[in-house]
């Protein structure tokens, strides 16, 4: 049998798969029109390609997966493009079909070195380097070194890469890449055009996903892309790779990118769910929110996102409030709830936002974190039944006992829980009130130095026994603000004054000393044993003096 008729009867074989490339890769900008949320840059480097005005070093700076590298080859292809005729210029298109771009693009072309500072940021390594630099590109115009996280460097590579980043031949271009410019030195920035990448806007990430989930033949749903597009703060990288995995997570039945399954797997709460929650506090509703928190708890829902999404809507109707940018993305039921939430006063969304901010801090270090989240919950609910401070004042000022509100009071939460001390009235009230609240020092200060001039509502005059400290006036009026919820004025005036409280005691302690000494029975013991002193004695409500 011939080798023609074996070879029709053996089965075809089938192609070879194409590894998977992850979106991040797969999508990475190839032309400067690609490149998303960074127009100002692509202008400026438009600019001077036109004008011929290129700079010999270009530092690029910005958080992770805003483009930084993928900037840098577009430069490098920019800079080193000859057109699909051969005959090209630099250009701020580059064509992406002749041999460079296409050199360039796949990391093989000979005259554009990548190197990552992160494994070579010694200094032989950049030795090596300037040392290469004076021999001429073998078939590109420019011979391009595109270093990444440049920061990373040691100071001897640093100062070995100086002159010659400073004066390099003709043919040399230098891209730096990095995520911390503070840690890169002030005589390499100086040496450097910079270019501070931006974050890229939530709308355009989102907006970029649409067409990324479009080209690969997926149903995504738009609140979905928003979600994924919020949780990469403005990283296309990151976004991407959240992408990647949301595809994924929608398994082989063709699901698309649901909402819901983003939440779930990035492990965020329902907004629908917050805004239940966050009318549950404003409305004192303690059961209720424990409740609702336990409720997204048990989706997997982590409490310092639960605390964060609230703070997110503090924010957002705090914005609504001063007429700002609601942001895209807002459904109808969130544009009708912030509205009707813009009606809270400014000082009770700061105070809300103050425990909020304090909650979180607490269960991101908490040992146990869905109980610390309750408790943080809990004294919002309780501070939501006191008054506000200016009420509060005005209550104390006219002797009134402060009235608790009713749970049901449609006021939003109290910011802190506000001290209902009396009003003091006399100088050993307003020390007591000092020691109370933990203002040792400032009371010792009171007690052994203040002598008073005159005492009213929310106003002390004072003179000093002896030159009081220069910021004593101050810490006093902000103390007894804090302790009452009253603005107080400190006065230092000239006058005598009434003795300290300290000068008071001791005078106290002296006529009592007399007194005892002046009764029948000790001076019958002080005549029986003449050497004889008196060094302490029981007064009348049992406690000892001496």
């Amino acid at each position: 049998m011939s080798d023609s008729l074996l070879a029709l009867d053996m089965p075809e074989q089938p192609a070879a798969a194409q590894p998977y490339r992850v979106l991040a890769r797969k999508y990475r900008p190839q032309t400067f029109s690609q490149l998303i949320g960074q127009d100002a840059m692509v202008t400026t480097l438009g600019n001077a390609i036109k004008r011929g005005r290129l700079a010999h070093a270009f530092l690029l700076t910005g958080v992770r997966g805003v483009g930084k590298t993928s900037t840098a080859r577009l430069i490098a292809k920019a800079l080193n493009c000859i057109g699909p005729d051969g005959q090209g210029g630099p250009t701020i298109d580059p064509c992406g079909v002749c041999e460079p771009c296409r050199a360039i693009a796949e990391g093989r072309h000979i005259d554009v070195i990548e190197i990552d500072a992160a494994s070579n940021n010694g200094v032989d390594s950049v030795r090596e380097m300037t040392e290469a630099v004076r021999y001429a590109a073998v078939s590109a115009r420019f011979k391009i070194y595109i270093i990444d996280e440049v920061h990373m460097m040691s100071t001897p590579a640093f100062n070995a890469l100086l002159k010659t980043l400073e004066e390099p031949p003709a043919h040399v271009k230098f891209l730096l890449a990095t995520t911390e410019v503070h840690k890169v030195p002030v005589t390499v920035l100086s040496r450097c055009q910079r270019f501070d990448l931006r974050r890229i806007p939530a709308d355009l990430l989102a907006g970029h996903f649409a067409h990324v989930v479009e080209a690969e033949g997926v149903e995504a749903e738009p609140e979905a892309l928003q979600l994924i597009a919020r949780a990469a703060e403005g990283s296309a990288r990151d976004g991407l790779s959240i992408l990647d995995q949301a595809i994924a997570h929608g398994g082989l039945e063709g699901e698309g990118v649901r909402a819901d399954a983003v939440r779930q797997m990035l492990g965020l709460s329902d907004r629908g769910a917050i805004r239940g929650l966050f009318d549950l506090l404003l409305k004192a509703d303690a059961a209720g929110a424990l409740r609702a928190l336990r409720g997204q708890y048990d989706l997997g829902v982590d409490p310092a996102a639960v605390l964060r999404t609230l703070l997110e809507t503090v924010h957002a109707v705090t914005i609504v409030k001063v007429g700002g940018d609601r942001g895209p993305g807002q459904s109808a039921e969130e544009r009708a709830a912030f509205d009707a939430w813009s009606a809270l006063s400014f000082p009770m969304l700061h105070r809300l936002w103050q425990l909020l901010l304090k909650g979180h801090e607490e269960v991101s270090r908490a040992a146990l974190p869905i109980e610390a989240c309750e408790m943080a919950l809990l004294r919002i609910v309780h501070a939501s039944l006191l008054p506000d401070p200016g009420t509060l004042a005005k209550q104390l000022a006219a002797g009134q006992v402060p009235a608790m509100a009713p749970a049901s009071a449609p006021s939003a939460p109290a910011a802190a829980e506000v001290a209902v001390d009396p009003v003091p009235e006399t100088m050993e009230q307003v020390a007591n009130l000092l020691s109370k609240h933990g203002r040792h020092s400032l009371e010792a200060q009171f007690r052994n130095c203040a002598r008073m001039i005159r005492l009213e509502p929310q106003l002390i005059e004072l003179s000093g026994s002896r030159p009081l400290p220069a910021d004593f006036a101050r810490d006093l009026e902000n103390a007894l603000k804090g302790i009452t919820g009253s603005h107080w004025r400190v006065l230092i005036g000239e006058g005598a004054g009434a003795p300290t409280l300290r000068e008071q005691e001791t005078a106290k302690a002296d006529s009592e000393r007399e007194q005892v000494l002046q009764s029948p029975l000790v001076q019958a013991a002080l005549q029986a044993f003449p050497d004889a002193t008196l060094d302490h004695w029981q007064r009348s409500d049992g406690s000892i003096a001496r």
